[in-house]
């Protein structure tokens, strides 16, 4: 698991991981099921207090990503694809509010962002 932690973010280090595992969770990359590192490992591999990857993964469990069972580990959970879905969803409705906050920064109105979002989409 490729997690990256930025000293500079100024986003507490328990929350860059649990994004970036969420991330991993939602877009697909961690499946159900799929084992975690050690609360103790990650700490060790990330060079970070054992205390900020307990709190990372409670905060996952708490939103029902990852389950953990003691002495066997942390899993993926097995969250239905609804679920999933909606955590998706949540996360493209606050991409589109930054889009939104910039266009009206740069003056753009509604009609043109939306020629561009679809210029974007029809050429991926």
């Amino acid at each position: 698991m490729n997690i990256l932690i930025s000293s500079t973010s100024g986003e507490p280090i328990y929350a860059q991981i649990a994004g970036q595992v969420r991330q991993m969770i939602l877009q697909g990359e961690l499946t159900s099921g799929t084992p975690l590192p050690s609360i103790r490992l990650l700490a060790k591999e990330l060079q970070i207090s054992v205390i900020t990857t307990k709190r990372a993964y409670e905060e996952l469990e708490r939103e029902g990503l990852i389950n953990s069972i003691v002495g066997k580990g942390s899993f993926v959970s097995g969250a239905d694809q609804e679920f999933i879905r909606e955590q998706r969803l949540r996360i493209m409705e606050n991409k589109m509010k930054e889009i939104i906050e910039e266009s009206r920064l740069l003056g753009i109105d509604f009609a043109e962002m939306a020629d561009m979002m679809k210029l974007i989409y029809e050429e991926e």
